[in-house]
């Protein structure tokens, strides 16, 4: 299926590794030129390198921070007028609420919220102008099933979700269309990265707990992220401009809904 996009101009943020990365090889694969972004000039070359070497597309790394404001501009620079935006960041803490100071808090909502309504500000009136936008923010299976240690996570990405929901309804009619993909468990650091330290509380191999939550799955697995990145890159499609401010939940079915 030709999504349409060869040639369009794409920033993905936090794109070194993970879905990030998944998503940007995506469309690398569509022949849209990228701007990837990460804190990590070393793995962010080192995919840019990888993308360059399977795809052929062209990739402009920029190291930096995109929860700032230097972040942001150094990615804007380098692509000041994108066709798709793919907003990303790593998430907050695991933790206790009890045990989060107001600077926790203010770090997450700038993070998981502020940031990617601050980019999307930057790049939808050019969108509208141009008739062509796709914008997709990478939240979390939390926004539809709020999970317990993840209170920060939970909130700071709800908010976001509501923020789009009405900015989303605003800029359809110019084809730019806004859009959410709610990843559960995928094999990514992060999720390793939790599972090492309940592997750690109850004295058992990391791979245990990672085969735990597989087994919890409707599909016996985790998820792959290179097929986030394939949902991510259908999403940016320009053939999908009816598909408006939708929550793609892509969790192997854990959510038990009649209505997804």
């Amino acid at each position: 299926m030709d999504l349409g996009l060869k040639g369009k101009k794409a920033i993905v943020c936090a794109a070194s590794k993970g879905l990030g990365r998944a998503c940007a090889m995506s469309l690398a694969r569509e022949g849209v030129d990228l701007v990837i972004t990460a804190r990590t000039l070393s793995d962010l070359e080192r995919t840019a390198d990888e993308i360059r070497k399977e795809t052929g597309a062209n990739v402009t790394v920029v190291a930096g921070d995109i929860s700032t404001e230097e972040g942001r501009a150094a990615a804007l620079a380098a692509c000041p007028a994108p066709d798709i935006l793919v907003n990303n960041a790593g998430g907050p803490p695991h933790g206790d609420f009890r045990d989060w100071t107001r600077e926790d808090w203010i770090k997450a909502v700038d993070q998981n919220m502020l940031a990617p309504i601050f980019l999307i500000k930057s790049v939808v009136d050019g969108m509208v102008e141009r008739k062509f936008g796709r914008i997709v923010n990478i939240t979390s299976a939390s926004v539809k099933s709020p999970i317990p240690n993840l209170g920060m996570s939970n909130g700071a990405r709800a908010g976001l979700t509501g923020f789009v929901a009405g900015l989303a309804r605003q800029v359809a009619r110019h084809n730019v269309v806004i859009n959410n993909i709610l990843p559960g468990p995928f094999l990514t650091d992060r999720l390793r990265s939790g599972a090492m330290a309940t592997a750690k509380q109850r004295n058992v191999p990391v791979d245990e707990i990672i085969a735990e939550r597989a087994a919890g799955s409707p599909t016996g697995r985790v998820g792959i992220p290179a097929e986030f990145g394939d949902a991510c890159a259908f999403l940016c499609s320009a053939n999908i401009g009816f598909i408006v401010g939708h929550n793609l939940l892509l969790d192997g079915g854990n959510f038990n809904s009649s209505i997804a």
